[in-house]
């Protein structure tokens, strides 16, 4: 086919028609810039290496052509036609694409910083590793396109089509989707920390691992979606749609579902300890392993939940009226360990080396405990999963201290009154499942034996006993999750300053930690009421 005569305007070089511009390419000449080819027909053009910087270069015919590692920054190629072209490696930094046929094109590892691609057409185009930072991608068509570990940060692609396209690894942060269609596509381990989403279209995409954090996924349509081990922290789903979205073991900590709907959502093993979920929907969600507490659940609905291991609705609880508010709570139950002097080097070192090799042992210490160190006083503060097991690991966690014997012993003989009280007592609707009485001397007795194992099997127990900071006197307080306070030891010389414990020896701390008997207990009615403000996981559940 001949190609039309086309004057061509470039820098040192004469006018010439296009089929000159192919000979002198041809001949080895690459330096075209600010060439004039508007509407010209380079279809299946072979130009590698070219350079086309500044040139116009709209309404252009490049279908076929292999322009990789061509220069084509600042060019004007708006409604240019590049179907199945080769653009690899090519450098379009700030050029302007605006209305452009690019589908089937390859723009891998392309440089397209800035540029501009407005409504363009990019279906099923490869843009894998390529540059695409605070590029213009308005209303784009990018369905089923390819953007594999693509940077796109900052990028504007509001109204964008992106339905089916692969984004795995690629980066989004702080980029705008606003309104967006990212159904069905692939966004696994993703960044996309504080990237606009606002009523995106996020419906069945796959966003495990995805980093989401501080995200605005305000109105957001997510039903369907796989956020598995996402991480959604901080992030803004206030009204969002997330009907049957998996979020099992994502990183829900501090984030806003205010009015979500997470009906049937997955949320197997997810942390969400500061979560607001008020006005939120989350009938029939899967909550296995799930805490209960640190949430903010006023005005949630919820007539039941799946608390079964596999999500299958084997073990499923129904709530009437405000029973749900019982059973999410914004107080997490903790025992605290206020010890009577401040935490030096040695003492700290030790008493985490008691505390991992505790945890080794016992399953109820997940995590080691928050430590709060004053010129005075130490705070120990251990978070629990539910009421139940207060006790029993106060128990377990008071081993590395002195007061350890005494502080059992009291945690015994409260469990023995609790007991008694209720088989003396017939009026056992006082409590809200007398199950709880059963399950906490069980619970008790397992800690028993463990405590028993611990203190033969860890060697680090027996060093941190041995330093005078765990000698010192101690105060055992338990919170529950309706924030009602039991002491269950206090040391008789806790907060006793005329004691200068740096001049006593081993043994005078002995002679102190004898004299803890003196420790009168609670009364029972005291100990009752701490129970019945107990939020009972319900039976068969996990704690």
């Amino acid at each position: 086919m001949t190609l039309p005569t086309i004057k061509v305007g470039i820098q040192g070089v004469a006018s010439m028609t296009v089929e000159e511009l192919l000979e002198q390419y041809a001949a080895g000449v690459l330096n075209f810039s600010g060439v004039n080819l508007a509407e010209a027909n380079l279809s299946g053009a072979k130009l590698s290496n070219i350079n086309l910087s500044n040139a116009n270069l709209s309404i252009v015919n490049l279908s076929g052509a292999n322009l990789s590692e061509a220069n084509l920054s600042n060019a004007k190629l708006n409604v240019a036609r590049l179907s199945g072209a080769n653009l690899c490696a090519a450098i379009l930094n700030k050029a302007s694409l605006n209305v452009a046929n690019l589908i089937r094109a390859d723009l891998s590892r392309a440089q397209l910083r800035g540029a501009s691609f407005i409504r363009a057409e990019l279906v099923r185009a490869d843009l894998s590793r390529a540059d695409l930072s605070e590029a213009d991608l308005t209303s784009a068509d990018l369905r089923e396109a390819t953007l594999r570990q693509a940077n796109l940060r900052h990028t504007n692609l509001s109204g964008a089509v992106l339905r089916g396209a692969s984004l795995t690894g690629a980066n989004l942060e702080m980029a705008n989707l606003n309104a967006s269609d990212l159904s069905r596509s692939d966004l696994s381990g993703a960044n996309l920390r504080d990237t606009e989403l606002r009523q995106a279209n996020l419906s069945h995409a796959n966003l495990s691992g995805a980093d989401l954090s501080g995200a605005n996924l305000r109105w957001a349509d997510l039903t369907g979606a796989n956020l598995r081990w996402a991480d959604l922290s901080g992030a803004k789903l206030s009204g969002a749609d997330l009907i049957g979205a998996d979020l099992s073991n994502a990183n829900l900590t501090n984030t806003s579902l205010i009015h979500a709907n997470l009906t049937q959502a997955k949320l197997i093993r997810a942390e969400w300890i500061g979560a607001d979920l008020t006005g939120a929907t989350l009938t029939g969600a899967k909550l296995y392993a799930t805490s209960r507490f640190g949430l903010k659940t006023e005005g949630l609905t919820c007539e039941w939940i799946d608390l079964s291991p596999g999500g299958d609705r084997s073990i499923i609880q129904n709530f009437h009226s405000e029973e749900s508010r019982d059973f999410f709570n914004e107080t997490a139950p903790t025992i605290r360990i206020i010890v009577d002097a401040a935490l030096e080097h040695e003492a700290n070192f030790a008493i985490a080396g008691a505390y991992y090799q505790i945890a080794q042992e016992y399953r109820g210490l997940k995590q080691p405990p928050s430590i709060e160190s004053g010129r005075r006083r130490t705070i120990f503060t251990f978070h629990v999963d539910s009421d139940e097991v207060l006790f029993s690991t106060a128990y377990i966690v008071i081993l590395p201290f002195l007061d350890a014997a005494s502080t059992q012993k009291n945690i015994s003989s409260l469990v023995e009154m609790i007991n008694n009280e209720v088989v003396s007592n017939e009026n056992l609707q006082l409590l809200k499942s007398p199950q709880i009485v059963k399950q906490l001397s069980i619970l008790l007795e397992q800690a028993m034996s463990q405590a028993t194992t611990i203190k033969q099997m860890k060697k680090n127990i027996e060093v941190a006993a041995k330093l005078n900071f765990c000698k010192a006197p101690t105060q055992i307080i338990l919170t529950n999750s309706s924030a009602h306070t039991l002491i269950i030891h206090d040391h008789p010389n806790f907060g006793k300053r005329f004691i200068n414990r740096s001049a006593l020896k081993a043994s005078a701390y002995d002679d102190i930690a004898s004299e803890s008997a003196k420790y009168i207990l609670p009364t029972i009615d005291m100990i009752m009421d701490f129970v019945k403000g107990f939020h009972l996981f319900p039976q068969g559940g996990s704690h």
